[in-house]
């Protein structure tokens, strides 16, 4: 392999345009590469858009086609999930299922050593134990960290980040500064495959992806899928806390935990969603105060600096301290981490302090006190 040879996953946005660049400079011999997952208007012109900018940095340029593994791991995911009642984390999955995989096979087939991205975080090693983890952003507000919580150690071991320490003005003045002609370009969206922001009707029109590759006929899918758009309309109801009957909500795939516009219920006071009931059909309303809690269950575990292993031999009756994150935007709280006497994998987050709206589907993401992270794992 090549120790200067980096393969960057370039979108064509300010920040992976610039990672390049500082790579570039840094003596890398550098490959951009744009990922196909799912072609909308805007992919499509990201995809040129990146081509060009590899131009102008001098640097060569590929592109990978994850469009099947990406409608398989991460689209398919986040419409059952919205249709089960939780509330998915796409960016989370994706980063480990489909992004490192195609970069890391990409990085093997050009005989590169390195991947690397434009997010807001650092990789770290520590060398007492010699495993590699991810680290926060210097400047919190822009930390991606939370969505990497599921990289292996393999795909760590590998990675490079460089927009570690910079802050995004920072960036875009380099942009500006360097002739990227990026240094404008908005944030990317919250779910970068649903243009329209709406993954209700996304879902609705796109029921056939969830039985791509399954031994059906195309009557089958047809009828299955009919019976599903029919699961998404039905009509439930609203209760509060002890059971009582509120009112109609419009199916349970147009709620999420701690939403409060939107219910279409008036009730003379503010409510918001505190749980969902999808074997019932059910939405549980209530008032603020109610949607905090002091504890978590998490399975789906993948652990970075905290070795798997020291973990276990802890037992249910031991806890190690931690600071927590249970969303994206939440800027953690301390908790205390052990595991359930019930289920060997799976953690008990007892925070020290009321959570709000903790929700089923999210990641919860455990950082030490150096902000490198422990762990994580799904919300249940």
């Amino acid at each position: 392999m090549n120790e200067d040879k980096t393969i960057i996953g370039l979108s064509g946005g300010v920040d992976s345009s610039v990672a390049a660049f500082l790579l570039r400079e840094q003596g890398h011999e550098v490959v951009g590469c744009f990922m196909r997952s799912f072609d909308t208007e805007s992919s499509k012109r990201e995809c040129e858009l990146a081509g060009r900018l590899a131009s102008r940095l001098g640097i060569d340029f590929l592109v990978v086609d994850r469009r099947k593994e990406f409608c398989h791991e991460v689209v398919s995911y986040l419409m059952r999930s919205y249709i089960e009642g939780r509330t998915p984390n796409p960016c989370c999955l994706c980063n480990r299922t489909v992004k490192w995989p195609a970069l890391l096979d990409a990085m093997r087939e050009t005989g590169a050593e390195h991947v690397a991205t434009g997010h807001y975080a650092g990789v770290s090693l520590d060398e007492s134990s010699g495993r590699w983890c991810i680290k926060k952003a210097v400047r919190l507000k822009k930390d991606q960290s939370y969505a990497l919580y599921n990289l292996t150690q393999e795909e760590l071991s590998h990675t490079l980040m460089p927009l570690y320490g910079y802050y995004k003005e920072d960036v875009r003045e380099l942009a500006r500064r360097i002739g990227l002609g990026t240094e404008d370009k908005p944030d990317s969206q919250e779910i970068c495959f649903i243009e329209s922001g709406d993954y209700v009707s996304f879902t609705k029109d796109n029921l056939d992806i969830l039985f791509e590759g399954q031994p059906m006929t195309e009557a089958e899918k047809a009828e299955a899928a009919g019976e599903l758009r029919k699961r998404i309309d039905r009509k439930g109801s609203f209760v509060d806390t002890e059971g009582r009957v509120l009112g109609t909500h419009e199916g349970i795939i147009n709620y999420t935990i701690g939403q409060r516009k939107g219910l279409n219920i008036a009730l003379g006071r503010r409510a918001f969603v505190k749980e969902i009931l999808p074997d019932k059909d059910q939405v549980v309303l209530s008032d603020d105060a109610a949607l905090y809690t002091d504890s978590a269950r998490v399975r789906e575990l993948n652990w970075q600096l905290m070795d798997p292993e020291t973990l276990m031999r802890l037992g249910a009756e031991e806890s190690i301290e931690a600071d927590v994150k249970v969303r994206y935007g939440h800027q953690g709280t301390r908790a205390r981490l052990s595991l359930s006497p019930e289920q060997p994998d799976e953690v008990l987050v007892r925070f020290c302090e009321p959570v709000r709206a903790v929700t089923p589907g999210q990641a919860a993401v455990f950082y030490d006190d150096e902000q490198r992270i422990l762990g994580g794992g799904i919300i249940v």
